[in-house]
């Protein structure tokens, strides 16, 4: 949540089309996340749940991913001003942000085998604080920068520090500081983990990385498919858009899609603990009850997640600046969409415990085929509009498929009845707030005050539910 505090600062420091830049290179890094980590931290959690294999498998892991890092990063810093030109259409100077990133990717993803090695071994506290630590360094950077240094030099020479600030400060680098920031909260996160790294045995299991590299070989297709689906859409507005106006139109839809992302801070924190609990408790007799119980209440969490968000939107709005607002509208579509998102994640342990990972590669690969076209179709004709509605059929058409497929495969006894029910009880108590809002025209106060009735009653229908689950 904290770290979500990053948004009012950039969309109030810096115009819609400045935010489209950092929206556009955020979004593409999330896909050579993708290729620079190729899945090998899930090959990790999948052979190194014993833990006589674990050294050789994490040891292993890390040498590949250290290997192959230095090989894609030095290609990126090489060739950092033509691709900023010719591939990103952007300015000369902007070959400096691909540099940056090159090493941000470089040293996140290096990061990524130690971060797993702790989640497996169920050492939270260690991992949260790391976690924390960087958060804490980024923001602290970025408030720097972005806050105090322009203010120091706006009360002038007579300042105390203002010397220091003119010397690490340049106002014309702009959000290129919110670039560097990550920078050296990537580089700080290595440091705080070199203790994982380094007390590795060191040793390189070819016979082992193969069997590694063929289980998370078609995840990496999963999962640039994945991230197509959750980032192409900027990519598309992009260059649909008209140019004069399709930086500005990214920054706002970008902003408003980091409001519906609000969802993801349980989705995220659940997605770290999911993976190495579903490897751990395959063998248990009751799991597949226990992954339905983990589907159905995280089903219930995300959907009250969605009425709190849109029935206190006027709250929320302030999250980002007032020339963002305009598109809020699709904050509802994209909550949905999100909440689909999660129940994919959790559906999708069926092809994960069974080795069918290429399965996650065709299933991702349909709703990349879904996002591309219907954005393509959509997004001339009614804007970024058409790219939340595209997001929402993808994730929920990905969601069917995984559900159809893993009932033939590894059948869970997913309670659907219960989890539609929620979801439909929650878009009727919805649009009953909207029919409210638009009806009596009542001031905000009045609305919210409506809406927590509304939350209430959604409350009690959910605990009257499951006490009746529980009792029987």
């Amino acid at each position: 949540m904290v770290n979500f505090l990053l948004v009012p600062l950039y969309t109030y420091n810096f115009p819609d089309e400045e935010y489209g830049v950092v929206v556009d290179f955020y979004a593409l890094t999330a896909f050579l996340m993708v290729i620079f980590g190729y899945r090998m931290e899930t090959a990790f959690f999948r052979f190194g749940t014993e833990a006589k294999k674990r050294e050789n498998a994490f040891s292993t892991a890390l040498i590949s991913i250290f290997t192959s890092t230095l090989i894609f990063a030095g290609i990126l810093l090489l060739f950092s001003d033509f691709i900023a030109v010719n591939l990103l259409n952007y300015p000369l100077d902007f070959g400096l942000y691909v540099s940056i990133f090159a090493l941000v990717l470089g040293f996140d993803v290096i990061a990524e085998i130690p971060f797993a090695r702790l989640r497996l071994e169920n050492r939270a506290w260690r991992f949260a604080a790391i976690k924390l630590i960087n958060i804490g360094v980024n923001i602290g950077l970025n408030l720097f920068f972005i806050v105090f240094c322009p203010w120091v030099l706006a009360q002038g020479v007579d300042t105390v520090g203002y010397q220091f600030v003119e010397g690490v400060y340049n106002p014309e680098f702009g959000v290129g500081y919110i670039f560097l920031s990550n920078l050296l909260a990537s580089t700080m996160t290595i440091l705080l983990l070199l203790p994982e790294i380094l007390r590795t045995r060191r040793q390189f299991d070819g016979s082992l990385w193969r069997r590694m590299f063929l289980y998370s070989s078609p995840l990496i297709l999963a999962g640039l498919a994945g991230i197509a689906n959750e980032v192409i859409d900027r990519q598309l507005l992009k260059y649909l858009l008209p140019e004069a106006d399709a930086l500005a139109q990214l920054g706002v839809y970008g902003a408003c899609y980091k409001l519906a992302m609000l969802m993801s801070l349980f989705t995220q924190a659940f997605r770290y603990a999911a993976e190495p609990f579903f490897f751990s408790n395959k063998e248990n007799k009751d799991a597949k009850i226990l992954y339905a119980d983990v589907g159905k209440y995280f089903a219930i969490v995300g959907i009250f997640a969605f009425l709190v968000i849109n029935f206190y939107l006027d709250i929320f709005q302030y999250f980002v600046g007032e020339e963002y607002r305009e598109g809020l509208v699709v904050v509802p579509i994209l909550l949905i969409a999100n909440l689909f998102l999660g129940m994919y994640y959790n559906l999708s342990v069926w092809y994960k415990l069974t080795d069918r990972t290429p399965w996650g590669g065709y299933i991702m690969a349909v709703g990349a085929v879904i996002t591309v076209v219907l954005n393509v179709w959509w997004i001339p004709k009614i804007g970024y509009l058409g790219s939340a509605w595209a997001t929402l059929i993808c994730y929920a058409t990905v969601t069917a498929i995984s559900y159809y497929f893993g009932q033939k495969y590894y059948p869970v006894p997913y309670d659907l009845k219960r989890i539609f029910g929620y979801l439909a009880a929650a878009i009727g108590l919805y649009f009953i707030s909207v029919f409210f809002a638009k009806q009596t025209e009542a001031v905000a106060f009045v609305c919210m005050a409506f809406n927590t009735g509304l939350l209430l009653l959604f409350c009690g229908l959910v605990y009257r539910a499951e006490k009746f689950v529980n009792h029987t």
